[in-house]
């Protein structure tokens, strides 16, 4: 039996995870503060599981709002010291570079953000990416796929921490709304119901 090939499995896209903790809610007025972004690999087998986690904090860039309810929920101070925060326009070609290369190694075409509430996510970066100049973004601009909605069709939660919970995952409050735990738990949950979905249709086929 051949191996089963993560490009074939979503036509082309090779699914990354990503969660972004920002000032505000606005993508194109609001700072990106922090970035996570975590691979998903195949097994031969066809079976998806977590990999490695890509990650930086981000200087809020000239201008950028910082509402303070944002930066309450999720804990960051944007002068910390100990942040070593960098540009956006340091964080994203690094955060890209490891993305183009499984691209490259896969035979993709092109990434496809996985996020909990996508469209947030994919907002933010896209905004980054705008003000950077960057002309070649590995992600596609608007495709997605999203935790909350498919958490809901699998399990009947659509916030993260129950779907989590649903799918048999450990979950610690006190990491929550960290960028890197945030897009780690997303992960196992996305890897999770693509798993179990894929073992019902090996079943029933």
């Amino acid at each position: 039996m051949e191996p089963r090939q993560i490009s074939q499995r979503f036509r082309g896209f090779l699914p990354v995870v990503v969660d972004i903790e920002t000032g505000g809610v606005k993508a194109a007025t609001d700072a990106v503060l922090q970035i996570a972004a975590v691979m998903v690999h195949m097994e031969d087998n066809g079976t998806l599981y977590v990999g490695e986690t890509h990650t930086s904090h981000v200087e809020p860039f000239e201008g950028a709002n910082l509402d303070p309810k944002s930066l309450e929920f999720n804990g960051i101070d944007p002068d910390h010291p100990l942040r070593m925060a960098i540009p956006e326009s340091e964080a994203l070609p690094m955060l890209f570079k490891p993305i183009r290369e499984a691209i490259k190694q896969t035979g993709c075409t092109r990434a496809v953000l996985v996020g909990h509430n996508a469209w947030f996510d994919l907002g933010f970066l896209n905004a980054a990416v705008e003000r950077c100049g960057i002309k070649r973004n590995p992600f596609h601009p608007f495709s997605c796929f999203d935790t909350a909605t498919l958490s809901g069709l699998a399990y009947g939660q659509t916030v993260l921490a129950r779907g989590v919970a649903a799918a048999g995952l450990d979950w610690d409050a006190r990491e929550a709304h960290s960028a890197i735990y945030d897009a780690e738990k997303t992960a196992e949950l996305f890897c999770t119901i693509v798993n179990r979905w894929d073992a019902l249709t090996d079943t029933q086929g």
